[in-house]
């Protein structure tokens, strides 16, 4: 195990660079970027866009100084440009970094990315981690609630779906969970909204934010309440194809035991069906259950959130990312391409280990890495 975690942990780095050089390449090729949605704020008389650059308004008048290859030069570049004095332009480039090459913005940016440096954003003039930090705690409180709700629901559902194997119950519970992930998670938060808080239907759920306005002025029971009451439809939409996941993982793994011959022998001694499953089934059964939730803990975080955050207004992690892509805001956006690449390994890495904690038998020492 010792030679599989270190080969793993070797392995982080140069896996990270491929992740980080591939998603590099690509924005490299897609269309628009820092720039020219600057010189698109700028064209339409964005004040905002203007008061973020020092020395703006010289720039824009001086269109007719500049000579006529550097304006056809610019013009071909970026869209929008015709008008704008090729020197401003420049000055852009060098404020968002792009004077330099596309390997040398990526080495740097790699450089800065290994001690934690990951710069200011482009358009909110904040540290990045900072702005992860202020974003984090709604997606953690929203992963939270998935994890308990998918647990408590999941793990009983998968023991009487073992119990009843074959039967009714298992067989119509089974078409459900199948439909319910099938159905992708912005779909059903759509769905949710116009039935319950669109108004047309029926009005019983906010359609927007993680507490309502008075949050403050409510008593602790309230407040527990109003978040409860806000956070219900998105954590429906994104916890659905989560119940059928660990509901069939339950059910297997206690398929698994039930065919096993110490449960015959438990049975041949006259024990009940609950002293058998609960006394002897349980314990064996839930260890492949358990080992996996480091990893649903923490990719519950941020597993299918961006969508669901966007859909009903919550200010995460997921909407941070939409409006960094939507803004072409490159530093947020490989920021947390970074962050989650790393963590999503170590978590992958740990379960791993924890698997060989509670289940000895697996040998990952053969595996292939």
């Amino acid at each position: 195990m010792i030679a599989y975690l270190i080969k793993r942990l070797l392995l982080i780095f140069p896996t990270l660079l491929g992740i980080m050089l591939i998603s590099f390449v690509i924005i490299q090729f897609a269309p628009g970027g820092p720039v020219d949605r600057m010189i698109a704020q700028l064209s339409g008389n964005d004040v905002s866009a203007t008061s973020r650059i020092g020395g703006g308004g010289d720039g824009l008048a001086g269109g007719s100084a500049a000579t006529t290859a550097e304006s056809a030069q610019v013009t071909s570049k970026y869209r929008g440009a015709q008008g704008l004095d090729p020197e401003f332009i420049k000055e852009l480039e060098r404020q968002f970094g792009f004077d330099k090459p596309a390997h040398e913005r990526f080495l740097l940016m790699m450089k800065n990315y290994v001690t934690f440096n990951f710069g200011n954003s482009y358009y909110r003039d904040t540290p990045v981690i900072q702005l992860i930090k202020e974003k984090l705690p709604v997606s953690v409180s929203l992963g939270i609630c998935m994890v308990v709700l998918t647990y408590l629901i999941s793990i009983p559902l998968g023991i009487r779906k073992a119990v009843h194997d074959g039967e009714p119950f298992d067989t119509w519970t089974s078409g459900v969970l199948v439909v319910g992930y099938a159905l992708p998670g912005f779909m059903v938060g759509v769905f949710l909204l116009v039935l319950f808080a669109g108004g047309s239907f029926f009005q019983w759920f906010p359609t927007r934010g993680l507490t309502s306005e008075n949050h403050a002025e409510l008593s602790l029971i309230g407040q527990l309440f109003d978040r409860a009451w806000h956070i219900t439809l998105p954590l429906i939409a994104l916890a659905l194809s989560a119940f059928t996941q660990l509901t069939f993982l339950t059910k297997n793994s206690f398929i698994d035991e039930i065919r096993k011959q110490y449960v015959l022998t438990a049975r041949s001694k006259g024990l009940t069906q609950n002293q058998v499953l609960y006394g002897h089934i349980f314990r064996n059964a839930m260890l492949i259950i358990i080992a996996g939730f480091p990893a649903a803990f923490i990719f519950a975080f941020f597993t299918g959130s961006l969508l669901i955050e966007t859909i009903f207004s919550l200010d995460g992690l997921g909407l941070l990312g939409f409006e960094s892509i939507i803004n072409r805001d490159y530093p947020v956006v490989f920021a947390t391409l970074f962050i989650f690449s790393l963590l999503g390994m170590v978590v992958q890495l740990i379960t791993d280990f924890v698997y060989t904690l509670v289940d000895p038998r697996i040998d990952f020492e053969n595996r292939e890495v």
